[in-house]
Parts: structure tokens; sequence; C-alpha cells
């Protein structure tokens, strides 16, 4: 490595399906020379409609070919990484790159599926830029979990961080990246329950609003422990990694919130989230000296403040790293076509259970 540079735009949507994310890396495929700021594309709002509809549907998400709806989120991508080019001045000749991870509609393993929808083909014709996406597809075909993706990135944003230490993303889903301090560099990470999803499709069907700001309504509320206790049995926190979930695993179980206030109720799926969050600690060797934290979640201060309550170690937001929290995934998904098409591994046993380090992707050729 090292003796070619890279300039890599990584565009994606992550399951609580808010905004499409734009960023742009500069790498030899192993180490972090530069990032950009990132831009955040709002879907339009018939198009976020008409995928959370299709979402909450698992049957027909999992076989429905949407291709009208593929074609227009491909479209609403394409749309948002040529928005970036503009804000930053780059022509398409000034990227090597695009890394297309699109919108994930279903995930499950047991049946060795995972959709994202978006076109690498088209996209790589419309922004005259080689285009690498379905990055999931070979990991899940190999007997991986197909997720999470972004712990090699974290290694390398880390590589002169103290260890051990633990990378946690709170989107819709909440996964984490352990990272040892040993010669062997290990990684483990895996998704560990429900982060914002629960809580943004409560606060929604109740209020209208498509979140809990700063965790206002949950901080006001009083958990119903009883209710959290049957909600923790769930099978899958005793479960040994690797392991993942879809964005929609927890929704049946927690049908019983309805009976609680809306208070009550965001408080109960706070500390849900909170509590799940610390049972990922029973599966990594050794606890570690600090968690910074990702995703939209690290914005609710409510939900930070329980995590430290719970965890009594540093829990800080990825900024006090020199990391952008709100484009990391995107930034990501960047790196990891510069290492698709580098043949290197974007997936580990440790990290999607895969037998060997497996590289991945497709790569759709502009011209």
């Amino acid at each position: 490595m090292g003796e070619r540079i890279f300039r890599a735009i990584g565009v994606m949507s992550g399951t609580s399906m808010d905004a499409i994310d734009v960023a742009l890396v500069e790498t030899d495929g192993e180490r972090i020379l530069a990032t950009r700021p990132g831009l955040a594309v709002a879907y339009p709002p018939a198009l976020r409609r008409d995928l959370a509809e299709l979402v909450a549907d698992r049957t027909r998400a999992a076989s429905d070919p949407a291709e009208a709806l593929e074609a227009a989120v491909t479209d609403a991508h394409a749309g948002a990484v040529e928005a970036y080019l503009a804000r930053e001045g780059l022509r398409p000749a000034d990227v090597d790159l695009v890394g297309l991870h699109g919108q994930t509609i279903y995930h499950d393993v047991a049946i060795r599926l995972t959709r994202q929808l978006g076109l690498g083909a088209a996209v790589a014709r419309r922004l005259g830029i080689d285009t690498v996406y379905r990055f999931r597809q070979a990991d899940v075909a190999a007997g991986g979990e197909g997720a999470p993706f972004a712990p090699l990135y974290h290694r390398a944003l880390a590589k002169d961080l103290p260890k051990p230490l633990m990378v946690l993303n709170l989107g819709g889903v909440a996964n984490v990246t352990w990272l040892g301090g040993g010669d062997d560099g290990a990684v483990i990470a895996f998704d560990t329950g429900p982060a914002s999803a629960l809580i943004d499709d409560f606060v929604a069907s109740r209020t209208g609003q498509s979140f809990d700001r700063g965790g206002r309504l949950a901080a006001s509320g009083t958990v119903d422990r009883a209710m959290l206790a049957r909600f923790l049995a769930h099978g899958y926190f005793a479960k040994v990694p690797p392991k993942s979930l879809d964005r929609n695993e927890f929704h049946r179980l927690t049908r019983e919130i309805e009976a609680l206030s809306d208070a009550d109720g965001a408080a109960t799926l706070m500390a849900f989230t909170v509590e799940s969050v610390a049972a990922a600690g029973r599966h990594v060797p050794e606890p570690p000296r600090r968690w910074l934290v990702t995703g939209g979640g690290r914005h609710n201060g409510a939900m930070m403040a329980g995590l430290r309550a719970r965890l009594r170690v540093a829990v800080d937001p990825v900024e006090v790293a020199g990391w952008d929290g709100d484009f990391l995934e995107a930034q990501c998904f960047g790196y990891l076509a510069v290492r698709s098409v580098l043949g290197l591994p974007l997936s580990l046993p440790g990290t999607t259970g895969v037998p060997l380090p497996l590289t991945g992707g497709e790569l759709a050729r502009a011209r």
C-alpha cells in the first residue's frame, strides 16, 4: 500500500432514512490521509414515505422487485453526489471512485438475504465516476452476517488511540466495534440492539415529530422496569457474536409499549437501548477504557447521560477524537470502495463471522 492515493466519495442512507449522507476521503486503502466535510441531503418526503412503507412490510421488502422505488433511490443518491461535487468545487475527473451503499430495506441472514436499493451502473453512468456497490452481498453469501461494515474504517481512524476502545454507532440499530490493544489488533463487531428506530417510530406515532429532540420527552418519563425486563429477555442479547439485526426486529416485541404514556413509553424505549448497549460488554474479551459514540443518537443528551451512568467509563461523541460523527458511515463506504478495487478485506471473522477475511463489492465502470 501507499503507492497510490485515491480520492473516493461515499454515499449512503442509514436505517433511520432521515437523509442521504455524502462524504469524501483520501486513502491508500489502509491509512486515512484526509477527509472533507460531508453533506446531508434529505429524501423527498414522498420517497421517504414510500420507503418507510416498504420497510415496514417485511414480506414485501424481501420479495417486491420495487423497480420504480429503486430507480427513485438511485436518482436521489446520484443527485446528492452531484450536489456535493458542486459544493466542493470538484469535477468528476477529480474523484477516483464512488462507494454507493444505497438504502437497506431488508436484512435477514437466516435466509441469506440482504437488500440495499441503489443501481451502481446507473450512478456510474450519470456521474462519470467508477462506482462500487453491493458491498454486503459477498459477505452474506459466504456465511457472514453482512453487518456491521464500518469496523475496518474505525480501526483505521483509531490507529493511534489508546485501547481497548469501543466505538458505538447509534443509528436506527446500534452496533459496536471493539478494538483490542494487543499486537494482533483484534477487532470484534456486532449489532447490539435498537438505537433510535424504536423511539423515533414511537414518537412519530404519538406526537407527529420525527424524533425526540435531545431526549427531552424520554427524560420527562418514568421507565416501566417490568416491561423493560421483558424486552431484555429476548434471546438476541445472550447470543454470542457475530450477530446482526434488521431495523424492525424488535417492533413486534415492543407493541405493549402502546399501553404507556408518551413520556413513559419514550423513557422505557430509551432505557431499552441503553441496557442493550451495556449488554455488549458480555461479548468482548476486555472492558473498553473508553466509548466513542457516532450516529444521530449521540445528539440525544438524555441517552448519552444514560450511557455514561450505566457504563461508568468515559462515553464521548467521536468529535472529541477529531472524527465527524455525522458522516462517518459515508466516509466509510468511500474507504471500502478503495479497498474493494484493491482486493483488500471489507469484513473479518470477528466483524461479520465470515470464515476468512473477505473482500466484496461490485465495480461499475463509468465508461
